[in-house]
């Protein structure tokens, strides 16, 4: 006999059925995620690969890649068949064919073409929310657990940056369009003004030095996207900071480095791996906001890139295609499912660009994870 062998069937009893509910709780959030992932695959993946359609295609649809958004024309024929297709293409059609018959037009806007526009400028939005949160997200958490001297206000600057980070996503737009895009942020310098001077204008080498706001750009909207992720990434890299052992800080200022040479050497190689942890984080919150990007960077509808159509006169440091506005992932989705009636034709685009954005999300993600794991197995400690 077993003198440690519990004789209590009761507890035993308690203790599976708490297991089984713990399981189907875990198994039913991963049921879930499946079904919704299963469903935008399911009807967004046929746009992307018409040869998976019921009418089959071309193995990948390019034009809809890279094409930019443009209204979608739909009309009868002279035979009866309803047609549908973007602007540029009705257009061409029209001077071709001269003489057909289009009835029953209906134009909806946003709902062809394709998506080129809003791909390229939610990468370039998470690329410049990114370096600018990572930069100073990682600089506070340096400081804050390694220069830091511990006490009430170190823990009161913590209290509000946890606080920070459950403000609700429209409460950072609105601060991003009122400081970012209304505040005179960007010196300038100009002649030949005259007498009509703006606010702050500095006499300057026969000229002035000027403020301006920066107003909707893709500069600004990254920035408030940097903004509203720092409670993460200053939250985890700070963990990721507390995970390393003392001695190693005590062994490299021993051998007399600096503080800075510790943290550089010491400190920072050991922890990359938990920062590269928070740039996913903030990755995945900041790719899907509609709210700060829409009052401060996006626009329904442009009919060039970023870059296209800009000048070599930059404010200063700043390229021109960073002040200006951009096309974005979730407010185009946002635009074509809710402004636009849901048909046979305005359909795919909804659902295309649905899967499009889940897969670039998970691809910013996946870069992230492999970075994490390829640092990771380089660190042996």
């Amino acid at each position: 006999m077993n003198p440690f062998k519990s004789s209590n069937n009761s507890r035993k009893k308690k203790d599976a059925i708490g297991r089984l509910i713990l399981a189907l709780l875990t198994y039913t959030i991963l049921a879930c995620a499946i079904f919704i992932f299963y469903d935008i695959a399911r009807k967004g993946l046929p746009v992307l690969m018409p040869v998976l359609s019921e009418k089959g295609g071309e193995v990948i649809n390019t034009d809809f890649l890279t094409r930019m958004p443009e209204t979608l024309v739909e009309f009868t024929d002279g035979d009866g068949k309803k047609q549908s297709m973007p602007s540029t293409d009705f257009t061409e059609f029209t001077k071709k064919n001269p003489d057909a018959i289009v009835l029953n037009k209906k134009a909806n806007a946003y709902s062809g073409g394709g998506i080129a526009g809003p791909l390229v400028g939610t990468a370039l939005l998470v690329i410049v929310c990114m370096i600018a949160a990572l930069i100073v997200g990682v600089a506070a958490a340096v400081y804050l657990n390694e220069y830091a001297k511990q006490g009430r206000l170190v823990g009161m600057i913590r209290l509000a940056i946890m606080n920070l980070a459950g403000v609700p996503s429209i409460v950072f737009g609105l601060f991003g369009f009122a400081f970012f895009c209304l505040f005179p942020l960007i010196p300038v310098f100009e002649t030949g003004l005259g007498t009509d001077l703006p606010k702050f204008a500095i006499p300057m080498f026969g000229g002035h030095l000027i403020f301006k706001q920066l107003g909707n750009s893709l500069l600004a909207g990254g920035l408030t996207l940097a903004v509203m992720v720092l409670p993460v990434i200053i939250a985890a890299c700070e963990e990721s900071l507390k995970a390393i052992p003392k001695g190693f800080r005590e062994a490299s200022l021993a051998l007399g480095a600096t503080k800075w040479q510790c943290i550089r050497t010491a400190v920072l190689p050991y922890a990359s791996p938990g920062i590269l942890t928070a740039s996913v984080l903030g990755v995945t919150r900041v790719a899907g906001e509609t709210a700060p990007i829409m009052f401060t960077a996006a626009v329904a509808m442009k009919g060039r890139l970023p870059w296209e159509g800009a000048k070599d006169n930059g404010i200063f440091w700043i390229p021109d295609f960073l002040t200006d506005s951009v096309q974005a992932m979730p407010y185009h989705i946002y635009t074509v499912a809710a402004r636009i009636p849901r048909t046979d034709a305005t359909a795919a685009m909804q659902d295309g660009s649905v899967f499009v954005f889940m897969l670039m999300v998970m691809l910013f993600a996946s870069v992230s994870i492999y970075l994490r794991i390829h640092f990771r197995k380089k660190l042996k400690w």
